[in-house]
């Protein structure tokens, strides 16, 4: 992302670039040298000896990360990442795998169609863009390292500390940037995790329980408490990963017959727990499943008390979802079970809102704005696209084009970010990523990336709408976005979609370093695609991006916004290159290359002249001598332009000083 705060611009060395650089192509030539090799046996207890020096020096913050890489200006340290290796997640299910050793492992090879089952035999090295353990497969014959790169948790969770057990889909093996063997995960859905506290036994869907005698039904029904009332107990202690697992645990066993046929109340009062760890996990498609299932339906109070919570759970989830009628009928029906519900009654007023929003464009922006804080970063609102649709661009791909006119200054549409990351948060992430498909080193918001694939998780109904967005990498062209273990995400995938199509909202809650930039993605405004002559803009309220016409557009016109608003042509064309991968052709961008390229430089002298001049001249109570300088600035930058070639088209390099022209009053 580019940013307009100079200062928070990230450099390199030359000598820094080249490390990345020879670093990654290194590991490629070797990875090509050793494709297909047998793996090396290692020595377990040396193995397991440099795991636990390494995650005790971490643990000191002192450990070596080799991902680290030190840059000029005020980025500081930040982690070098290589990219554009993509490969695509596992989407055959556990049950369908054959199991494999870790003595079976070939060098950089995808053992696509296996299954490898390891436990864990070291302490977890944790560092900033990845974890790593040394395993052991089940009959403790062999070790080997196992690293999960930058979607290296859950919920908060380093995934690696969960458990002890893991099963890896389709096992990737190769070697790291420093030459070392390892088994590499990028794709959370290809780690299979198995919690300790989960009995296995209680989650396969044989349930180990023969028969449907009284005595088996106890069983069951005993072992299905049981897993309540641990996730009770995880829930009061606010462990709610393990809280989930096991109300899960007990899910499995309450909704077989041998328990359901004679208790259908103990699934329902686990789905409401659930429910519950869900919104708090803000898996909210699953908790609103899951209270929906709870519902008794009965008429006696304490049914109705139940019934009164599910409604609420599941108001509550489809109201973060954006389901406003969904989460209308719910708090509706809390109201009829719960009269006089406080709750339900300020949710339903909020809701009516909402569908003014929703319907009208109707938004409070100047309330919105006020309730706006470093610690609620976020506002409550409705998106408003209402006036555009989605629709083929001749040469651009897909584009937002209006469906009816809209005056100058008019709303066109606003959006909720799909996924926003504010600098001050903890999940904030900047890398240097070096990309081998165009050799080009650039600073990347990962922890948005990271951000955008647990929502995904979070929340998997929501991956095919994020993945029609446009990314360089477009995966293995299966689109399977679920197995039997659950929701799959292509992370590579989420990378190049998020290059591509995020922004800054700018720093509206105080001072952001180059390290903790606040980034986010929409996925409705990611259509609109750029224009040096722009008939939009876009400005940001919190996490809300609202569009508005420059110009009259009329029904059926495509609408355009500036991604890079550069006055210098050359600086503009590179970083809209770089950052979203293609050049410019528009009518001033036309008319700029054809000027010549002594002109553009002359051009750009003078705007640097005119930026620096205003930004040490304050035009109120000017000198008359300040002020003549800024119009003989303003005249020389003017007539770099061809009056013929440029007419009806904007001069956008003495806009700063012309500016300042506007605003300047004299001394008296």
């Amino acid at each position: 992302m580019t940013s307009k705060n100079k200062e928070n611009t990230v450099f390199l060395t030359e000598q820094e670039a080249g490390r990345i650089q020879k670093t990654v192509k290194d590991r490629v030539e070797k990875c090509a040298e050793l494709v297909g090799h047998a793996r090396e046996s290692r020595d377990s207890k040396a193995a397991i000896s440099q795991a636990t020096g390494a995650s005790l020096m971490a643990d000191m913050g002192g450990a070596p990360d080799a991902d680290l890489t030190q840059t000029k200006g005020k980025g500081g340290t930040l982690p070098a990442l290589a990219v554009g290796q993509p490969y695509p997640p596992c989407t055959v299910s556990l049950k369908d795998l054959r199991p494999m050793k870790i003595v079976d492992l070939g060098v950089d090879i995808h053992h696509r169609g296996c299954k490898l089952t390891v436990k864990r035999a070291s302490p977890v090295v944790s560092l900033v863009a990845r974890s790593w353990i040394m395993v052991q497969d089940e009959a403790g014959d062999d070790i080997e390292r196992l690293e999960m790169c930058l979607h290296k948790t859950r919920h908060g969770e380093d995934i690696l500390e969960s458990a002890s057990t893991f099963v890896i889909k389709e096992p990737y093996f190769t070697i790291t940037d420093q030459g070392e063997a390892t088994l590499r995960v990028d794709h959370p859905s290809d780690l299979i995790v198995y919690r300790d506290e989960i009995d296995r036994s209680n989650v396969t869907p044989a349930n180990g329980v023969k028969g449907h005698d009284e005595n088996a039904s106890a069983a069951a029904e005993k072992v299905a408490r049981t897993c309540k009332d641990k996730g009770n107990a995880a829930l009061a202690q606010k462990d709610l990963s393990l809280a989930h697992a096991k109300y899960t645990e007990g899910l499995m066993v309450a909704k077989q017959d041998v328990v359901s046929n004679t208790n259908p109340d103990l699934a329902r009062d686990i789905s409401r727990n659930r429910a519950h760890v869900d919104i708090l996990l803000k898996q909210f498609e699953e908790a609103k499943t899951d209270a929906s299932n709870s519902l008794i339906g009965r008429e006696d109070e304490r049914s109705k008390e139940l019934d009164s919570k599910a409604c609420s759970r599941a108001g509550l989830a489809a109201y973060n979802l954006g389901e406003y009628e969904t989460a209308k009928h719910f708090f509706e029906e809390r109201q009829k079970l719960s009269p006089g519900d406080k709750e339900a009654k300020a949710y339903l007023r909020n809701i009516e809102v909402r569908f003014r929003e929703e319907k009208e464009g109707k938004h409070d922006l100047k309330k919105l704005k006020a309730g706006l804080s470093r610690a609620r970063p976020r506002v409550d609102a409705a998106n408003f696209t209402r006036n555009t649709e989605v629709r083929d661009s001749p040469g651009r791909g897909h584009g937002l084009f209006a469906t009816c006119d809209i005056s100058p200054g008019d709303m066109i549409m606003c959006e909720k970010a799909f996924c926003l990351v504010w600098g001050h948060e903890y999940e904030a992430l900047t890398a240097m990523t070096f990309d081998i498909r165009d050799d080009k080193i650039r600073v990347s918001p990962v922890g948005l990336a990271r951000s955008i694939v647990q929502k995904l998780l979070n929340n998997p109904s929501r991956i095919d709408k994020f993945m029609e967005l446009y990314g360089d990498y477009q995966g293995d062209g299966k689109h399977v976005t679920r197995t039997e273990d659950g929701p799959v995400v292509d992370t590579f995938r989420v990378h190049d979609i998020m290059s591509r199509n995020a922004f800054s909202p700018g720093s509206q809650y105080g001072e952001e370093s180059a390290s903790h930039a606040s980034t986010g993605l929409w996925i409705w405004a990611a259509h609109i695609n750029h224009s040096c002559v722009a008939n939009a803009e876009k400005e940001f309220i919190g996490d809300l991006i609202v569009v508005r016409a420059t110009r009259p557009i009329t029904a059926g016109e495509e609408l355009f916004i500036s991604y890079e608003e550069s006055s210098d042509y050359d600086a503009r064309q590179t970083a809209l290159m770089t950052t979203w991968g293609f050049e410019c052709d528009c009518a001033l961008c036309a008319a700029e290359k054809a000027d010549d390229s002594a002109v553009r430089k002359k051009r750009r002298e003078l705007a640097g002249e005119a930026d620096a001049f205003v930004g040490r001249e304050h035009p109120v109570n000017a000198k008359r001598l300040a002020i003549a300088k800024a119009q003989r600035l303003a005249r020389s930058i003017n007539e770099t332009y061809d009056e013929k070639r440029y007419k009806g088209l904007p001069r956008t390099a003495p806009r700063e000083i012309q500016h300042w022209l506007d605003q300047a009053s004299p001394r008296r």
